[in-house]
């Protein structure tokens, strides 16, 4: 069993008597009572100090992920408008235009090996300088 130390405090009128009317039911006593409610205050003010701790960690993390989500957007709407942009202006093929739809696809085959191969590495395009290839 811990040990235990003799405290006196000084308490107001009615906080006193509600101590004296909770110590007065079976099984209760003042120090049990005033026990649990220091270890609790204690605990609270434990938790409030790694809540100050942490919290401004925590606030940059958050600002951190809101611009990655902001950047995210701009990224997606530029695509979606660069599609759009680039449908709009190239010519349709004719339906029996064979050469053309070959130069398409392999275009298009030569997109996705140069995302795959650009993905895979981590290098970046927009991080690339003038005259680099990217």
């Amino acid at each position: 069993m811990a040990r235990k130390v003799r405290h006196q405090l000084f308490l107001p009128k009615p906080v006193s008597d509600r101590l004296e009317a909770l110590a007065a039911k079976p099984g209760a006593t003042k120090s049990a009572i005033l026990t649990d409610a220091v270890t609790a205050w204690l605990n609270r003010r434990g938790a409030s100090e790694l809540e100050e701790r942490f919290s401004v960690r925590l606030d940059r993390m958050t600002q951190a992920i809101g611009r990655v989500d902001r950047d995210t957007h701009v990224i997606l709407e530029t695509l979606a408008l660069f599609i759009r942009f680039e449908l709009s202006i190239q010519t349709p093929l004719a339906p029996n235009d064979q050469a053309g739809r070959a130069l398409a696809a392999k275009r298009f085959e030569a997109f996705v090996t140069q995302v795959g191969r650009q993905v895979s590495t981590g290098r970046r395009t927009l991080a690339a300088g003038p005259g680099d290839d990217a």
